[in-house]
C-alpha cells in the first residue's frame, strides 16, 4: 500500500442506520407495540374462552360459515379471518417491503446483507431442527414451516413490558430482520402451501392487479391526496383481485403482497422528475401505510389472532399430551433453538467472511438476545400452521400449543438476556440523546458509507 493511500475502514456489522431512516422506524415500532399488546389481549382471551365451561360457544362462531359459495367463498368466520383479514396485513408487508429495499437502507447492499442474511439462516435453521425431530413422522412433516416465522409486533409488545432500552441498532436489525423473514414466510406459502392451482382463475387476477398498478402509478398524488378515491376505486380492484387470487388456489394473502409492491415509493415532483419521499413529502405507498396501519394492527390480526389462538389444551392430560407429539417438540426446538442459532450463526459467518466487526457498542449477547427475541412467533406461525393441518386436528391443536409455549419460552429467555445488559444500553441511549441535542442529526446515526 502507497504512503498516500488512507487504510479502509474496516465494515461493521449491524451499526446504526441513518437519522431519517432511525425516526422512521421508530414510528413503526411504536405502532407495532401497541399492535402487539393487543395481539396479547385477543391470544389470552381466546384461550381463555376456548378453555372456559362455555368453550362450545367459541368454536361454534369460529367454525360457522358463511359467504357466496358459487365464488368460492362460502368459508368459516376463522377462514374470513385468515384468509380475508390477513390479507390487509400483508399489503402493509408489502409496502414495507418494498419502502425498505427502494428507498429505505436495505437499498444498499452494505446494509442490507446483514439481516437478510440473518433471516435466511433464522428460516433455514428451525426448518431443520423441525424436520430432524419429525424425520420418523412423515405425515407431520408438512408444517417444516412453522417455526421459521417472526412475529414482531408480538416482539416488540415483549420489548414493552420487560422495558428494555434496545439500542436503535438492534431494534432497526429486529424490524428489518422481521421484514425480511415476512418477505421469506410469503415465498414459503405461496409455493409451499398452494394446492390445486387453478391457472384460469390465476391469469383472470392479473387483470385487476395489473389496473390497480396502473391507476396507482398514473395517479398517486390523487390516491394521497384523496382518501376517498382510494377506498371507492383502488379497492374495489383489489378485492377483486383478492377473490381471484383465493379462488385459484394460491393463499389469497398473497394478492395482498403483490397489490403493496404496486404502490409507488417515490414521489413525483412537479417536473416529473423522480424523487426519494421525505417527511413531509411522503410517497403514495407511505401514505397507504399511514392510514392502513391502524385498521391491521388495531383489528384484522388482533382478530384473526383470537379466532387462531383458541385451542382446548385439555389440563395436564392433554398438555402431556400435546408434549408427546413431535410436531410440538419441533415446533419449539425450531423458535426456541433454530431461530437464535441460525441468525447467529449466519451473522458471525458473515463477520469472518468479509472481515467486519460488530459495531462497538454491541456484543455477540445482544445479538443471542435479539436472536432469542426473534423466537416470538405467532401471526404466520399460526398461519401456516392452519395451512399445514386441518383446523381441529390433533396435530393443528398441538401446533397451537407448540407456538403459544415457544414464544412464550422465547420471550423469557430474551428477557433475561437482554435485562441483564439494560445497564450498557442506558448509557448508548444517552449518548444518542446528546448527540441528538447537539445538532438535531446526531453523528451516532449520520450515513457511515456514502
Amino acid at each position: 500500500m502507497s504512503n498516500n493511500q488512507e487504510p479502509q475502514a474496516p465494515k461493521r456489522v449491524l451499526e446504526r442506520s441513518s437519522y431519517p431512516e432511525y425516526l422512521r422506524l421508530n414510528e413503526i415500532l411504536r405502532k407495532e407495540t401497541v399492535g402487539g399488546i393487543l395481539l396479547l389481549i385477543a391470544a389470552v382471551a381466546a384461550l381463555i374462552w376456548a378453555n372456559s365451561p362455555a368453550s362450545a360457544s367459541y368454536f361454534a362462531i369460529r367454525d360457522f360459515e358463511f359467504g357466496y359459495e358459487p365464488w368460492h367463498l362460502r368459508l368459516s368466520v376463522g377462514a374470513w379471518a385468515a384468509d380475508g383479514l390477513l390479507a390487509i396485513f400483508f399489503f402493509l408487508v408489502g409496502l414495507e417491503l418494498k419502502r425498505e429495499f427502494v428507498a429505505g437502507d436495505l437499498r444498499k447492499f452494505s446494509r442490507a446483507v446483514v439481516p437478510v442474511t440473518a433471516a435466511a439462516g433464522g428460516v433455514l435453521v428451525p426448518a431443520l431442527f423441525y424436520v430432524i425431530v419429525n424425520l420418523s413422522s412423515p405425515e407431520s412433516l408438512r408444517g417444516w414451516a412453522i417455526p421459521t416465522a417472526t412475529d414482531i409486533a408480538f416482539a416488540l409488545a415483549v420489548l414493552a413490558v420487560i422495558s428494555s432500552h434496545l439500542p436503535s441498532a438492534l431494534r432497526v436489525f429486529l424490524l428489518t430482520l422481521a421484514v425480511v423473514d415476512d418477505l421469506i414466510a410469503i415465498a414459503i406459502i405461496a409455493f409451499f402451501y398452494s394446492d390445486d392451482v387453478e391457472f384460469t382463475y390465476l391469469l383472470f387476477m392479473l387483470v385487476p392487479l395489473a389496473l390497480f398498478g396502473f391507476l396507482a402509478q398514473k395517479n398517486p398524488k390523487y390516491f394521497g391526496r384523496h382518501t376517498p378515491a382510494a377506498w371507492l376505486i383502488l379497492l374495489p380492484i383489489g378485492i377483486a383481485t383478492w377473490i381471484l387470487m383465493h379462488a385459484s388456489g394460491v393463499h389469497a394473502t398473497v394478492a395482498g403482497v403483490l397489490l403493496g409492491f404496486l404502490v409507488p415509493v417515490l414521489r413525483k415532483a412537479k417536473d416529473g422528475t423522480v424523487k426519494m419521499p421525505r417527511p413531509n413529502k411522503p410517497g403514495l405507498a407511505e401514505i397507504f401505510e399511514h392510514r392502513f396501519r391502524p385498521l391491521s394492527t388495531g383489528f384484522a390480526v388482533p382478530v384473526f389472532a383470537f379466532f387462531s389462538a383458541g385451542v382446548a389444551v385439555g389440563g395436564t392430560e392433554g398438555l402431556m399430551s400435546a408434549l408427546g407429539d413431535t410436531v410440538t417438540l419441533g415446533i419449539i426446538a425450531g423458535l426456541v433453538l433454530g431461530k437464535p442459532i441460525g441468525i447467529l450463526l449466519t451473522t458471525f459467518v458473515l463477520t469472518k467472511t468479509t472481515r467486519a466487526n460488530l459495531d462497538p457498542d454491541l456484543r455477540w449477547i445482544d445479538l443471542l438476545g435479539v436472536g432469542m427475541l426473534a423466537g416470538v412467533g405467532f401471526t404466520v406461525s399460526l398461519l401456516v400452521n392452519d395451512l399445514s393441518f386441518a383446523q381441529g386436528t390433533e396435530h393443528n391443536d398441538h401446533a397451537k400449543v407448540a407456538i403459544l409455549g415457544a414464544s412464550l419460552i422465547a420471550a423469557l429467555a430474551a428477557t433475561v438476556i437482554l435485562r441483564s445488559r439494560n445497564k450498557h444500553y442506558r448509557r448508548v441511549e444517552e449518548a444518542e440523546r446528546v448527540d441528538a441535542d447537539n445538532d438535531g442529526v446526531p453523528d451516532l446515526f449520520e450515513e457511515r458509507d456514502r
